[in-house]
């Protein structure tokens, strides 16, 4: 039989097994990126010292004492050579927290640091906080801008579900002493807001995602846009929608940004997530769009469809048939590490370019909205395919008889 210390060896040489696992691609993928192998995070890989109490006289069954649930919707940042992410950590207790785990390549070796983050609370102080959007901004400040969640005060009495959502604003310089700022003000709930990471007409501007309430997206239109004057104190005055939600689309439910735009010579690079219903419930997905350069709110490009929806092991979860995403990287050669989760349990990672996510964008079709749209769409690509086709077997029928002679 193992002695305590001896157990205690095992939990931390198990972990260490998972932590330094190699991950690699998947054998096939579609051109636009590829998706690795495992997991880059989840429940396990939270530190040994998080869970367990590993003093034998007040744990001499070596029980976990502080259960950790799932991994999840992660802010990313380069950050001193380093990948890392900002996690929203969910305990056995329901309550999400952040926490930064660190990689020396992105894909794979990440750790956590020994200590979650402390947030400082707001001046209401909320419940739950979580899906923190990071963004080194020009004006010198790493901001978060993440969902906090806090009781209904006007629901029923006995209604322990009813939640209201604001969007929490922190910055900090080192991202270990964070500074709380006044939440966001706003006529409407807001989730999925986004700092854009440069001033614009010398103000603050924000990715909202306005709602009527907790859940339904309600009135709400899709992706919105607000300058602000002040993140100390910032305030929505005007909003206005720059992609909007369509009747019978992925977004058809709601849809909201992920992390900031990527800047490319040819615009602003977006990636969104978008819901719709189905009899399984609601199911999550991701999708690119791109705004102008000089004009980040004006819609230059809207590829129809999904560009990644949850496959295989992603669809199970805690919400099932979910992938969510708060998070990429743009390395200075181009490639994009784009860092999603899948059904609210794990995170992965999948990597394309600049270059690759561009030409999807401006390449793609655009949803013409009806079947019938889709059936012309279609059509066109069959029918220049074809000519291609018939062009190369002529080249090929060519080159034979040349052969032959």
């Amino acid at each position: 039989m193992k002695t305590f210390k001896e157990k205690v060896n095992d939990l931390f040489n198990e972990q260490e097994e998972l932590l330094t696992r190699p991950n690699r691609p998947v054998a096939t993928n579609n051109g636009v990126y590829i998706r690795y192998e495992n997991p880059i995070l989840t429940a396990a890989h939270t530190p040994v010292i998080w869970r367990y109490d590993l003093n034998e006289e007040t744990n001499p069954y070596l029980m976990e004492r502080i259960g950790m649930n799932a991994t999840l919707n992660s802010g990313a940042i380069k950050w001193n050579d380093k990948y890392l992410l900002v996690v929203r950590v969910e305990g056995a207790d329901r309550k999400s927290f952040f926490a930064i785990a660190e990689s020396p390549n992105g894909i794979d070796n990440f750790r956590f640091w020994d200590f979650p983050v402390t947030m400082p609370p707001a001046e209401d102080p909320e419940t739950n906080v979580y899906d923190m959007r990071l963004t080194a901004h020009e004006d010198g400040w790493v901001y978060g801008i993440f969902c906090a969640e806090r009781k209904d005060p006007n629901a029923p009495a006995g209604d322990l579900s009813s939640a209201t959502a604001t969007a929490g604003i922190a910055r900090t310089r080192d991202l270990q002493t964070w500074e709380r700022l006044p939440d966001l003000k706003s006529s409407s709930q807001q989730r999925n807001v986004v700092l854009h990471p440069e001033f614009v007409n010398g103000k603050y501007a924000l990715y909202t995602r306005p709602q009527d309430g907790f859940i339904d997206a309600g009135s709400g239109g899709g992706i919105g846009w607000a300058l602000v004057d002040d993140m100390t104190n910032a305030v929505v005055t005007e909003e206005k929608i720059i992609d909007s939600r369509f009747y019978h689309t992925i977004k058809e439910v709601k849809n909201g940004e992920g992390p900031h735009p990527i800047r490319t010579e040819k615009g602003w690079l977006h990636l969104a997530h978008g819901v719709r219903g189905c009899a399984a419930g609601l199911r999550y997905v991701l999708y690119l769009y791109m705004t102008d350069l000089e004009d980040p709110s004006k819609l230059i490009a809207s590829p129809a469809g999904h560009f990644m929806a949850p496959e295989g092991e992603e669809r199970i979860g805690d919400v099932s048939n979910v992938l969510f995403t708060n998070g990429w990287i743009a390395d200075e050669d181009g490639t994009v590490y784009i860092y999603y989760a899948s059904s609210d349990t794990r995170m992965h990672v999948a990597l394309s370019s600049i270059d690759r996510l561009v030409d999807y964008c401006l390449n793609t079709p655009s949803d013409r909205l009806t079947s019938s749209g889709s059936v012309e769409t279609l059509k066109e690509q069959i029918e220049k395919n074809k000519q291609i086709v018939s062009q190369l077997n002529k080249e090929s029928q060519t080159t034979e008889l040349c052969m032959n002679m």
